[in-house]
Order: C-alpha cells, then structure tokens, then sequence
C-alpha cells in the first residue's frame, strides 16, 4: 500500500477544465498549502503537515502533471507554466472554501508559490520558498564548469522528443540520481517513500519534462515581465535555503530581496530535501512566518 500523511483525508478536486488534482486535507484552522518539489509528491511534507495541522488547515497537492493528479497534454508550452499551477492553486483552496490562505512550496512547488504571490496577491497572504531562486535569478547563476550540478535543468529545456525517452530509459535511475545525491541524510526518504517517488515519476515523464521546459521558456517570459514592470511579492516572505552561492558564485540574500518587500532569508545546512531531513526546523520557520 503505497503511503500516506497519518489522519488526513485524500481528496481529489478539479481546479481548471479537465484538470483534477490529487490533495491530502487535514487539521483545522487558518488555511496553509503546501506544495512539493521534483522529484517527489505531495508526501514529502508528510511530517511538517502533520505538526502545522495542530493549529492549521493544512492542503497538500500533487501539482498537475506530478503524483496523482491529471497530466494534461502541453500542445503550446504554457500548461505547465507557473502561472498555470499558481491558478490551480488558487483554484484548489477556494474548492476548499478558503480565499486566503499562506503558500509554503519547496523547489518546484517554491517556484509555484513565487508566481502565486505575485499573481494573486490578494488570495496569497505569505509565502514561503524552500531552496530555490526565481527563474530569472536561477539562469543567471548557471554558468561554468559549477553549472554542472543543473544538468538535468538543460537537459529538460531541450525540444520535445529526446528528453523524454532519453529518461523514459532510464527513470528509476533518473529520477533515484537526484534522490540519492540531495539527501543529505539518506534515511530521511525511507524506502516505502522513495518507491512511491520513483513509481509517481516514471508515469509523469513527459509532465515532468514539461514542467522543466516551462521554466525555460514561458515562465522565463513571465518573471522578466514582472521584473520590467516593478512587480514584487508584497506579503511576508521567508526563504530557507542551502549555500549554493558559495559554489556558483551569487548572494541568494540579495538576489530575493529584489522580488520581496518584507523577506526573511535563512541559509540552512539541512539538505535539499529539508522538509523531509530537518521537519521540526521548517515548521518552525513557517510558524514564524505565519505569524508575521
């Protein structure tokens, strides 16, 4: 039996026009959504969820095109862009019954999360992004012979047809490389949960690629207009993140506060995966978010 989030409820809700999304609700109070990063699913936050759901109304999708939710076809290049998932978001926590509600995703779902602030400022009432830059920011800092560790991000930027069967052939060990080589502690991603990453990716390759292109392409065009245009995230923003600057030569610190009014950056030395590795810590912060 593949796992789950203790005591909460597996829903499925449709977001957008033959789009459903896989979601785990639990706990009461104000609304929280947390949201996964690659390669995993809405599990790994299977034990922040269950801390903040003491005092909490906690929504933890699948985003589309991940997991159990709908993986639709992306004929133009746009239906797995951020602003695409940042609706379903929305979308999703009004299903729910919530207009407000605070966001808190991790790599992926981070890049979600930043869209959805400036998107929907007034659904979105704080933001939390776990180990990740904005797009533009993220590009930028690829360069060199450092740039390596991002294969898979050009890799994935490529054309339709060759990424996709090139890791169609390879999943588990596709997928199980990043696995392996970002979990500080190996033992955080146990092996039942791991299995049920691995099954959830090799039957969302072509999403997953999708996701990836998108960040190469119409969310690129998306983050560069709200940078010409001024926009920022207005609501409390916290950012949890690794030393990655140290290696590829950038200040995460400034580089958020361009796109953030009220920022607290973090720098964490709790893994990629550090919702899975360190969850008491990240609950923490998002507490100390929340109350901002």
């Amino acid at each position: 039996m593949a796992p789950t989030i203790p005591d909460f409820a597996q829903r499925r809700v449709e977001v957008a026009e033959d789009v459903t999304l896989n979601v785990a609700v639990g706990g009461s109070g104000s609304p929280v959504v947390l949201l996964h990063g690659f390669p995993q699913t809405h599990l790994m936050w299977r034990h922040v969820a269950a801390d903040l759901a003491a005092d909490h109304t906690v929504i933890c999708p699948d985003l589309r095109g991940y997991g159990a939710s709908d993986k639709p076809a992306d004929p133009d290049g746009t239906a797995y862009g951020k602003r695409m998932m940042a609706a379903d978001t929305v979308a999703l926590a009004r299903a729910l019954g919530h207009e407000r509600f605070a966001l808190a995703g991790h790599d992926r779902g981070a890049l979600v999360a930043f869209r959805a602030g400036l998107d929907h400022p007034t659904a979105v009432t704080h933001v939390a992004c776990l180990d990740v830059l904005p797009t533009l920011d993220m590009w930028a800092a690829m360069h060199g012979t450092s740039a390596a560790v991002g294969f898979h991000l050009y890799l994935m930027a490529q054309p339709p047809g060759l990424p996709e069967q090139m890791i169609a052939g390879a999943s588990d060990a596709f997928f199980g490389h990043f696995l392996d080589a970002w979990a500080a502690d190996p033992a955080a991603v146990p092996a039942d949960v791991r299995a049920s990453y691995l099954d959830a990716c090799r039957a969302a390759v072509p999403s997953i690629v999708a996701d990836y292109r998108a960040s190469a392409g119409i969310d690129v065009v998306h983050d560069q207009a709200d940078r010409d245009a001024g926009n920022r995230l207005r609501m409390p923003v916290s950012v949890l993140q690794q030393d990655w600057g140290a290696a590829l030569g950038y200040d995460a610190r400034a580089l958020w506060s361009a796109w953030a009014d009220d920022l607290v950056h973090t720098t964490v030395d709790w893994g990629h995966f550090m919702a899975e590795q360190a969850p008491a810590e990240v609950a923490a912060a998002l507490r100390d978010l929340l109350a901002r």
